[in-house]
């Protein structure tokens, strides 16, 4: 069953219509040319819609349900992967997804929020939300990547860490610091992706990349809108205001210089056609893992360093 957002309400209706055409097969003349014209009015629309969706659409679109996550990329892209687990000091969380992976025969290391498809699925994974000992696993497999020279790709995809009391015992923000100092001097190439909503720290801390690159309907923020419209307004009904304030859009990044590259979604979005948009992923991540490569060790770090230098309104100054 195919799920549809409040402003999808058009699509959903000239997709009920095809679908009741087709069902009813050449049981009448012209049966074709009506659906012909009905699927060119519907990518009409959906390019329509889609092109002048609010900041608070795009975050509806990146939390949907049916949008390709971390497993189903690996699994489309990769030609194998090894799932490794446990941060050899707690436990394993399940909202980060880690391990080795052949990326069209390169050996790579891949890490991940998972949020999960069903209910059950998603309470297992806490609904993307790592805990210390998620980011502690990332972090362990990093090392691994640069003691055997592994490029490392991560894909982005959570509302943020879990601020539960046992994450803060446990020492998440130390957890999230540790890696952020981990990644920016870390010795191996790394090319990160946001593929649906990239919260707070919780996305940061497995993001620090020579290159970041972010689906065109994914969003990427210091804080969810909903949690932004609290803080400043006590409001529920501003949400809609503190995504558009918060500039946490692909385009907005990209000319703040936060991002390097936009990839732009089937029409209805990635979770339309997921092999689609995993092969356009596939396509990047391996030109820009391609090009750094190419890149001594020194240039690869200085360059990474003054990426970050470059960001804010100080101008790396």
């Amino acid at each position: 069953m195919r799920e549809y957002l409040d402003f999808e309400k058009p699509i959903a209706e000239i997709e009920e219509k095809i679908e009741k055409l087709a069902a009813a097969g050449q049981s009448r003349p012209g049966v074709q040319d009506d659906l012909r014209k009905l699927r060119a009015k519907l990518y009409q629309l959906q390019a329509e819609i889609y092109a002048r969706l609010t900041p608070w659409q795009r975050t509806q679109v990146a939390r949907h349900p049916q949008r390709p996550s971390t497993l189903d990329y690996i699994g489309r892209i990769c030609d194998s992967f090894l799932e490794l687990h446990g941060d050899r000091l707690y436990g394993d969380d399940q909202a980060i997804v880690a391990g080795l992976a052949r990326l069209n025969g390169r050996s790579v290391v891949v890490i991940g929020q998972q949020k999960g498809k069903t209910l059950k699925e998603r309470v297992q994974r806490n609904f993307g939300m790592p805990n210390p000992e998620g980011y502690r696993k990332a972090l362990r497999l990093m090392r691994l990547a640069e003691t055997f020279n592994k490029p490392v790709i991560t894909f982005i995809d959570t509302p943020g860490a879990y601020p539960g009391i046992g994450a803060e015992e446990r020492g998440q923000a130390e957890a999230i610091a540790k890696n952020l100092q981990v990644m920016a001097s870390l010795r191996v190439p790394i090319v990160s992706v946001v593929i649906g909503e990239g919260g707070s720290g919780g996305a940061l801390a497995i993001g620090v990349a020579d290159r970041l690159l972010m689906l065109q309907h994914a969003v990427y923020s210091v804080i969810s809108p909903e949690g932004c419209a609290a803080i400043l307004w006590d409001d529920p009904k501003k949400t809609p205001d503190a995504a558009e304030a918060l500039k946490m859009t692909a385009e907005d990044l990209l000319r703040l210089g936060v991002i390097d590259e936009i990839l732009p979604e089937p029409p209805g979005a990635a979770h339309r056609d997921p092999t689609a948009i995993c092969g356009a992923v596939k396509k990047a991540v391996e030109a820009h893992l391609s090009a750094l490569l190419e890149l001594p060790l020194d240039d690869l770090l200085q360059r990474r360093f003054k990426k970050y230098r470059r960001m804010g309104a100080l101008g790396g100054q």
